[in-house]
């Protein structure tokens, strides 16, 4: 069955509209693994715009055993409290470790690694990364012609950027996408990856992505599912999730 992993960065943005410490992240993470998800996701940022490197700290501790996914630039370098990405894993060892390509001016990441571009300089960072323990996944365009490379240059998994998917779905012409979706995943697994999948999934459409992608190891879920809790509850719109990820 695929891994939901519970992405509580929403929570963080909620608790720092306002300051002070409610609502805590640590709480929504509890909350999402007593209903069964396998995991929680963290995407810490240089400019702490959200989830903050203490939270990820006290969200480690928190957890126990279930997994622990934390995204992030592997090439920005530490600024004030932030240490960098890969300071900050060696601290916390998670499970997993997500390199994505985002940047202080996107609202949230929207594409990922070109790898004739920025290979040469990854393949040290996951090296890095892998000897820390971690299980390393790229964020990857669908369609991508360096998802081979992926595995070339060390990563043990991809997670494919489903944006593109979910605004076709939501446009209701989501074939071609959910074509590029499958067939790189198929390339990926040919090539030894992992796959994991993630941004802007949802209720309605992620059980066609999982139909077409069997094997889809982890999604990693947070603005639509909190958007969804906020009227049905976190661990009732978890376990929503959590039957469409188990539906034949």
């Amino acid at each position: 069955m695929t891994s939901l992993s519970v992405n509580v960065n929403k929570i963080a943005v909620l608790r720092n509209s306002r300051g002070g410490s409610s609502p805590d992240p640590v709480d929504a993470a509890r909350t999402a693994l007593d209903a069964g998800c396998a995991g929680i996701t963290v995407h810490p940022r240089p400019d702490q715009r959200h989830i903050r490197v203490d939270d990820v700290h006290r969200i480690a501790a928190a957890i126990g055993a279930a997994e622990y996914n934390i995204e992030g630039n592997p090439f920005a370098p530490s600024r004030g409290a932030y240490p960098g990405l890969l300071a900050l894993v060696e601290a916390v060892r998670p499970a997993q470790v997500t390199l994505v390509p985002d940047g202080d001016a996107q609202v949230t990441s929207d594409h990922g690694f070109d790898l004739g571009t920025d290979g040469a300089r990854l393949r040290p960072l996951i090296r890095s990364f892998r000897d820390c323990g971690c299980r390393v996944s790229l964020f990857m365009d669908a369609g991508s012609p360096d998802i081979e490379r992926a595995a070339e240059i060390g990563a043990h998994r991809i997670e494919l950027y489903t944006g593109p998917y979910a605004h076709a779905f939501a446009r209701g012409d989501a074939s071609r996408e959910l074509d590029a979706c499958a067939r790189s995943a198929e390339r990926a697994r040919a090539s030894g990856l992992g796959v994991n999948a993630g941004h802007d999934l949802d209720q309605k459409n992620l059980g066609a992505l999982r139909r077409a992608i069997p094997f889809l190891a982890e999604v990693s879920i947070g603005h639509a599912l909190f958007g969804e809790a906020i009227y049905d509850g976190l661990a009732v719109t978890v376990r929503r999730y959590l039957e469409i990820l188990a539906a034949d």
